[in-house]
């Protein structure tokens, strides 16, 4: 048996069968190095990037550590937003799947309190959240802590690049004192040194700094000054590549808007990520990029946390990141999966230091790229295959994603493999199709009935 398996663990059966049917055999390096610390119950600092399995090593230990005949919270995971809590909770649920009765809840802003409420008064073992929530019910005593045996903090760094230090530092402090700490972080800064020592016990510190390779993701730079100006650059990685999805990190948020406006004003299916949008807009952006309705994302650092996109064809670094750790956080959002990606960064004379900075800490050699010929800018725009429909009806009207799919597929309608990704929350549902079958659609549903009622429904 090799050290690597899953099954050298000391996880319990229903843990070890259930990683078998979900094929996870072979751990990643943050899990091999991290999970055993984790089930000897010692206090973790793991320093990973996005596609590490990060989530998995939290998520096992949490999960082995559960004690199903006390029904009350065991475990809190805290994430800096709503979309990576989300799917903190879903992983969770998936990899405890085998064990009967785990109650998972998501408790994160953007939402109504009051539905949130009503279900901790019904009890959970495990809480996914943001801090800001769970400061929220804390105040209105809503939310028993203390017995609690194990906090999560995810990615602690944008937590605290979003300003959530006092919020951690509220609910920190109404935690038992006698429990397992557990940090993760994509990047290690001064601050996060400091919350750990302030809130962990003897903690063991594991730093796995890529998972990726050359060979995985190709880098490129391109340096752009009076002759070419960024934005000119972007069109032309587009024209040139036509990624079917790509991120455009910019370092501000106005920068964000500016870009995105910048690039639909010729053309291009591209929409700005930042943390001005109210939730209902973020949820729609995040939909339309992530059922292949938009192709360009441009998005901050910090807004982009928790995107979770199976193969994102590349990364355009509108600047450099502020420091290298972010850079590789960034490009690692690509090449994922065994797949090859792309990463395309542009920088100008003052940011040639940075250039040399990343060489440094990289140990690779990147050379300065010509961009490509003006004449990709004669080609034909490319155009997202899908367009994505908005019903004002979800869960709580008891529709399920068979529904939407038989209303768009029965009696002459539109084939199953022209019909995407759909996405059903309490009171409303997106469902992507074919981007030149959108007006039937739209007709099916509107005209249609779903469980025997008719829903508004509008293209977004």
């Amino acid at each position: 048996m090799s050290p690597a398996d899953f099954s050298s663990l000391k996880l319990n059966t229903e843990l070890l069968n259930n990683l078998k049917t979900l094929g996870y055999n072979a751990m990643t390096d943050i899990q091999a190095e991290a999970l055993p610390a984790i089930l000897d119950a010692k206090d973790v600092i793991a320093q990973g990037q996005t596609g590490s399995g990060k989530t998995a090593a939290f998520a096992l230990g949490l999960l082995q550590k559960l004690d199903l005949k006390r029904f009350c919270i065991q475990s809190l995971v805290l994430c800096p937003t709503r979309e990576l809590a989300e799917q903190v909770a879903k992983e969770i649920r998936k990899l405890g799947r085998g064990i009967q009765n785990i109650k998972v809840l998501t408790l994160c802003g953007g939402v109504p309190m009051g539905p949130q409420t009503a279900s901790l008064e019904h009890g959970a073992h495990i809480i996914v959240a943001t801090p800001g929530r769970i400061e929220d019910h804390l105040r209105k005593a809503n939310l028993n802590l203390e017995n609690l045996n194990m906090l999560v903090l995810d990615e602690a760094d944008r937590m605290l690049d979003m300003g959530f230090q006092d919020a951690l530092d509220a609910i920190i402090e109404q935690l038992p004192a006698n429990r397992q700490t557990l940090l993760f972080s994509a990047t290690f800064p001064e601050q996060i040194q400091s919350i750990a020592a302030r809130i962990m016990h003897q903690p063991l510190t594991i730093q796995v700094l890529s998972t990726h390779d050359s060979n995985s993701i190709l880098q490129h730079v391109y340096k752009v000054g009076e002759d070419v100006d960024r934005l000119t650059a972007v069109r032309l990685l587009l024209m040139r590549y036509n990624p079917q999805s790509v991120v455009v990190f910019c370092t501000t948020k106005r920068e964000t808007q500016e870009v995105a406006d910048e690039l639909r004003r010729y053309g291009f299916s591209a929409l700005a990520l930042n943390g001005d949008l109210d939730q209902k807009d973020r949820d729609q952006t995040l939909t339309r990029f992530m059922n292949h309705s938009i192709s360009v994302l441009v998005a901050t650092d910090v807004a982009a946390r928790g995107l979770d996109v199976d193969a994102l064809d590349m990364v355009i670094n509108y600047h450099f990141a502020h420091d290298n750790e972010v850079h590789v956080h960034r490009i690692g959002r690509t090449g994922r999966a065994g797949n090859s990606g792309m990463a395309c960064t542009l920088y100008d004379e003052k940011e040639q230091y940075k250039l040399e900075s990343l060489q440094n800490y990289l140990g690779q050699r990147l050379s300065s790229e010509a961009l490509p010929s003006f004449d990709v800018l004669d080609q034909p725009i490319y155009i997202p295959p899908m367009t994505t429909l908005r019903i004002d009806g979800g869960k709580k009207q008891k529709l399920r994603p068979g529904d939407i799919l038989g209303a768009l597929t029965r009696d002459n309608g539109i084939a199953g493999d022209q019909v995407g990704k759909i996405q059903l929350a309490a009171n409303w549902a997106y469902v992507a199709v074919n981007r030149e079958l959108a007006d039937k659609a739209l007709t099916l549903l509107t005209d249609g009935k779903l469980k025997g009622r008719r829903f508004r429904v509008r293209r977004i």
